[in-house]
């Protein structure tokens, strides 16, 4: 027993060096078990040495980040050797209680993963005597131990414990009743809901119109003035905004010929937008030759697509 109290003040003492995700109040419910000592004690003027017995039980409590305040109930279990009789009044190789208490707990470090607390518990407890838990008495107990918050939601504890009660009777007898636990348990708290992803705006696509040319050709044809068209009228409606001209061919002559073919082509919609009504210094013409091809093709390749002026209004 020692060495397990050892133990847990060791533990105790460990530095927290994990963050958590930061903490919150809430309500949570539990569920715990472990080992019960009861130290030897007199029963009916006969010296007992209980064997070590189980502890069960669980909690319903609320965190306010720091201090917890909880109600709890656990059961508890020993078995002895021997029988205890005075008269008709006693019982028989077993010592069981249930207690039901009102927690005060304190987390040490609530924003980390691992947080030391102690705590200590007052109330009432029904513990054998002249019937089966007949016997109701005064119980008290100090808690110390480790806690893991798994995360927001889940934690675990792992705690050692004194554990007493006024003395029950016996067949007008008393005995003392001391007890040390060890306990695992297993929390659940009911924090706000996680707050939903932020949505990233959606993107705007800046309006463009395409214009097409026959091969080695920057004049214009009817549906190409046609789209100039709709490309200026969307400008004057836009009230304030630019144009980028961007010219491009297809890979089927030399790259300098092509890079000075797109130029022309983006400077012949300059002019046609001009002649609708745009003003020049709101348009810029940009020559890409044959990089940037709408479809991808071999070199020489004379692709109709890839010969285009793409008209972009910001």
């Amino acid at each position: 027993m020692k060495k397990a109290l050892m133990a847990a003040a060791v533990l105790v003492a460990l530095p927290v060096v994990a963050q958590a995700q930061s903490p919150s109040s809430g309500f949570y419910i539990g569920a715990e078990g472990g080992l019960n000592w009861l130290l030897n004690t007199t029963i009916i003027n006969q010296s007992v040495t209980p064997q070590t017995g189980w502890a069960a039980g669980g909690v319903v409590g609320y965190d306010f980040v720091g201090p917890r305040v909880e109600l709890e109930g656990v059961y508890r279990q020993n078995n002895t050797t021997q029988q205890f009789w005075s008269g008709n009044r006693g019982f028989v190789s077993q010592i069981n209680q249930l207690n039901v208490m009102a927690n005060l707990l304190y987390d040490f470090a609530p924003g980390s993963t691992i947080t030391p607390y102690i705590g200590a518990g007052a109330g009432i407890a029904f513990v054998d005597g002249d019937s089966s838990l007949g016997s109701t008495q005064f119980a008290y107990q100090g808690i110390i131990g480790l806690g893991w918050n798994v995360d927001t939601n889940f934690r675990i504890n792992l705690d050692g414990r004194y554990y007493g009660t006024s003395n029950p009777s016996v067949a007008g007898t008393t005995w003392s009743n001391n007890n040390f636990n060890v306990m695992l348990g297993l929390q659940f708290k009911f924090g706000p809901p996680a707050p939903a992803p932020v949505q990233a705006p959606p993107v705007v696509q800046a309006p463009s119109y395409m214009v097409f040319f026959d091969w080695d050709r920057s004049d214009l044809s009817q549906q190409a003035l046609a789209t100039i068209q709709q490309a200026a009228g969307a400008f004057k409606q836009k009230g304030s905004a630019r144009i980028t001209a961007t010219g491009h061919t297809d890979r089927s002559g030399p790259e300098s010929y092509n890079m000075a073919l797109s130029l022309r082509r983006a400077n012949s919609v300059k002019d046609a937008l001009v002649r609708d009504g745009v003003p020049a210094t709101a348009i810029s013409v940009v020559g890409k030759g044959e990089a940037d091809p709408l479809v991808p093709t071999a070199d020489g390749v004379r692709e109709p697509q890839n010969r285009r002026v793409v008209i972009v209004l910001n």
